[in-house]
């Protein structure tokens, strides 16, 4: 059971990747300025209430960065509530409320404007881009700022609007950081993450004085040594029709989650998420454990339909079950980041020790595969479904907004809109499998750390991953394939590497080592 779910957890990661955000359309020539995040401080009778988050239009000023560069003002209600006719409220020196109505923003904006007000809140079932309109030919002159939010972030502050009590409203748009170091702390994730996994048999490795402890306690030994000996009866080496396979059915999956994401399907990700994270939870901690205190597994007890068990892998076991039920019931809360990664690096690390690749010849099927993946989803999916089916998955765009656990996530503290910085676990896993077969062909030919791969395509991976960053900033946070940059930065100088020292030929044709090999895995 516990092969078939790492399997699983392993197709379904394939389908998710980092990428949370997009770019706005360009400028309309009658617009003056692109839009700004907007922040909305409110008093309700002096007392003041929950920050609400809202967005201006294409049109109108630009609102100060800082709170203090701006001005409370009374919220009024218009009268009529469309402000598509001048509003007979007193509006002067107040923001005006406005709900959606028969005419454009930018009349709408006019109106409120000539009537004295100094600001426009526009209310609207979801946020809209409020651009300006294509067929006027007169020159847009909008002196206040113009602000779009959500029926259901205002609807408290509306209902008391109504209820006529005194509400002040104080607008200002912070602007994000341009480097985050959550960014780094991702980096470092990542690329820890591919190093332990790849280093994985050598931290685990016993030591002096655990072999001659282990001859003088057989016991002992046995039980130490069930969890290693478990691990390589199910070890999967794969080939090249499993590699095209493998990717053509994870484009499979992620068209169906594009088309019939619901919450119920997002649910059956996190429980799968869930099995996998408690499988690598238990194989880490349990594995690594006894590889330095064999004596930990020796006392065992009888259970029901499991047999003979240690103790202390049932007590991890125990650990790991109520460690992702925590993280199940609080994924929403702003700690959950915590869990999922824990979870994930677990889950990644023991995918990279069950999953192998022979030879180079298969990493660049299975690469180039998943090279020409990733562009089609991110970048040329718009072209077909009028929408980028990886960014749309990714973000939970068709489940009400509900996360999807295949990916690293880390909090955004120094942005004043919080959110975070993610990267799939394909992105991960796709170029951790290169990395790991790099490592144990070093190892098989007893190379030094810079006459081998290893340390050189740790330096791509990491270099490509900068790049990914790089680029995600350059293009305004719009959603990056990461397997461009991560593919050429792994794959590519395995094979420079590889022709300069006249090793091709071993790299491609190497077999996996006899003593781990099983059958090829049928995707």
């Amino acid at each position: 059971m516990r092969w078939f779910s790492h399997l699983v957890a392993n197709i379904l990661i394939l389908s998710f990747f980092m990428f949370p955000t997009t770019n706005a359309d360009d400028n309309n020539a009658a617009c003056n300025h692109e839009t700004q995040l907007v922040k909305v401080k409110n008093w309700v009778d002096g007392k003041e209430g929950d920050m609400l988050n809202a967005m201006t239009a294409k049109f109108g000023s630009i609102l100060p960065k800082l709170a203090d560069q701006s001005l409370k003002s009374p919220l009024i209600s218009s009268i009529p509530a469309d402000c598509c006719s001048p509003s007979t409220s007193k509006l002067s020196g107040s923001v005006a409320v406005c709900v959606r109505g028969n005419c454009d923003y930018t009349t709408k904006a006019t109106l409120s404007q000539s009537v004295g007000a100094t600001a426009v809140l526009m209310i609207n079932e979801k946020l809209v881009e409020m651009d300006c309109p294509k067929d006027t030919t007169e020159k847009i002159n909008i002196s206040i700022p113009v602000v779009e939010v959500t029926e259901e972030v205002i609807d408290n502050l509306n209902k008391i609007l109504k209820s006529g009590k005194k509400v002040e409203v104080l607008l200002y748009a912070p602007t994000r950081p341009t480097i985050d170091f959550s960014v780094g702390c991702l980096w470092l994730m990542s690329v820890g993450t591919v190093i332990c996994a790849s280093l994985w048999s050598d931290l685990t490795a016993r030591d002096q004085l655990d072999e001659r402890y282990n001859e003088l306690s057989p016991k002992g030994s046995s039980t130490a040594e069930r969890v290693t000996n478990d691990s390589e009866n199910e070890i999967v080496n794969i080939d090249t029709k499993g590699a095209i396979i493998f990717v053509i059915t994870a484009s499979t999956f992620l068209v169906l989650l594009f088309f019939f994401m619901s919450s119920w399907f997002i649910w059956i990700l996190i429980v799968l998420f869930c099995i996998g994270g408690v499988e690598g939870m238990h194989n880490c901690i349990v594995t690594l454990t006894l590889s330095k205190r064999p004596n930990f597994g020796q006392k065992t007890v009888n259970l029901p339909m499991f047999g003979e068990i240690s103790i202390f892998s049932l007590v991890v076991l125990l650990f790991s079950v109520a460690f992702a039920i925590i993280w199940a019931a609080t994924r929403r809360e702003s700690f959950s980041w915590f869990g999922q990664d824990v979870l994930g690096i677990c889950l990644m690390i023991t995918v990279l020790q069950l999953a192998r690749l022979p030879n180079i010849k298969v990493a660049t099927v299975l690469l180039c595969c998943a090279f020409v993946y990733d562009i089609f989803w991110v970048f040329i999916s718009p072209v077909i479904f009028q929408k980028s089916v990886m960014i749309t998955v990714a973000r939970g765009d068709k489940a009400g907004g509900e996360a999807i656990p295949m990916l690293l996530r880390f909090p955004r503290p120094s942005d004043p809109w919080g959110g975070y910085d993610m990267i799939g676990f394909g992105d991960i896993l796709f170029p951790g499998l290169l990395v790991s077969f790099t490592r144990r062909f070093d190892k098989d030919n007893k190379k030094g750390v810079f006459e081998g791969y290893f340390i050189w395509l740790v330096i791509g991976y990491g270099f490509g991953l900068f790049l990914t960053y790089l680029g995600l900033y350059m293009m305004n946070g719009h959603g990056q394939p990461a397997l461009l940059y991560l593919v050429p930065c792994t794959l590519g100088v395995t094979v420079i590497l590889g022709c300069i020292r006249g090793e091709m030929k071993s790299l491609w044709n190497c077999n996996a080592d006899s003593s781990s090999s099983s059958e090829p895995t049928k995707v």
